[in-house]
């Protein structure tokens, strides 16, 4: 059986998608105490680690690693610091414990703004440590999580690399089959209540758009900001990238304009690809942000499975 390592692992999005595939898990490590309840609830382990803190000679030995590690250093919603953040340095734990644990291979998933971040120069660091120092044949490709049955206009970077660089490996071809948002979201659900000032805020910034007389009268309209200072809306049937920044406040949650509430974190889930069973705290600020932190299950499911069918 394929083994694998479950890194900063939120709640859990990777080990569902290799667990898909049949793969087993023998260690995982988050350090979020919340996001390490979810997982517990849905897995249980309770993989409360820091991997900085990390000794490689002590965890199991495996097959893959699978590390979404954080992004805010290279995404556009932070400060971009890259690798002056002290979060942007936990690649170089990544680095530390390939080179010690030599796996067959490893998948990394990280924001599309890590791809221009530094003119593209971190970026360039991290393949050249992957395959100068550690010795392996690496590829990369940023897939949007909507060409792969999700209705989610999501871009993540893809790295994956293996040890037997005979491989060549191709990123998944984009799959014909779309899914409606509407064919996901709940009649009535409770907890979706927005407060008057927000709906004010939705309304003067949807008449402010420069498209409203083309999208008032659209069946199914997000808004994603909908502070006063700012709005950005969606039309297409797609949600808008999920992020972490849903845990801050209700404002940041998207909004069906059409119905004027927020996506409940049970929606939220089937836009990341979770299925019904997974469970999570309903409606609360730290649950939006486990969700906005994870990954798309569906496209890494897709990863697994090519993955495997290299070994």
């Amino acid at each position: 059986m394929i083994r694998f390592i479950d890194l900063f692992a939120g709640i859990g999005g990777f080990r569902l998608a290799f667990e898909s595939v049949g793969a087993k898990c023998v260690f995982s490590a988050e350090i979020d105490k919340h996001a390490c309840s979810t997982y517990q609830a849905n897995f249980g382990d309770y993989p409360l680690y820091d991997v900085s803190k990390l000794d490689p000679k002590e965890i199991p030995n495996f097959d893959i690693l699978c590390a979404g590690f954080p992004c805010q250093p290279f995404s556009i919603a932070g400060e971009r610091r890259g690798f002056c953040d002290t979060r942007g340095t936990l690649f170089f734990d990544i680095e530390r414990i390939i080179e010690e644990k030599q796996p067959k291979a490893f998948i990394l998933e990280n924001v599309k703004g890590l791809t221009s971040h530094d003119k593209g120069k971190t970026l360039k660091v991290i393949i050249e440590t992957l395959e100068k120092k550690l010795d392996y044949r690496v590829f990369y490709e940023v897939l949007n999580s909507k060409d792969y049955g999700v209705p989610q206009n999501r871009e993540r970077i893809y790295i994956i690399g293996f040890k037997d660089k005979t491989i060549d490996f191709k990123f998944p071809d984009k799959l014909n089959k779309e899914i409606d948002l509407n064919d996901i979201l709940d009649d009535n659900p409770i907890g979706s209540e927005i407060s008057d000032t927000a709906k004010f805020n939705v309304i003067e910034n949807l008449k402010q758009h420069k498209k409203y007389n083309e999208i008032k009268d659209n069946p199914l309209l997000l808004a994603y900001e909908i502070r006063k200072s700012r709005a950005t809306f969606r039309y297409d049937n797609l949600s808008p990238t999920l992020t972490a920044k849903m845990g801050t406040g209700g404002n940041n949650v998207p909004v069906l304009v059409n119905q004027m509430r927020k996506l409940t974190t049970r929606e939220c889930l089937r836009i990341q690809g979770f299925p019904d069973s997974f469970w999570i705290e309903p409606n609360k600020a730290q649950s939006y942000k486990q969700i906005g932190n994870s990954v798309s299950v569906p496209v890494v499911s897709l990863l697994a499975y090519k993955i495997k069918q290299t070994f």
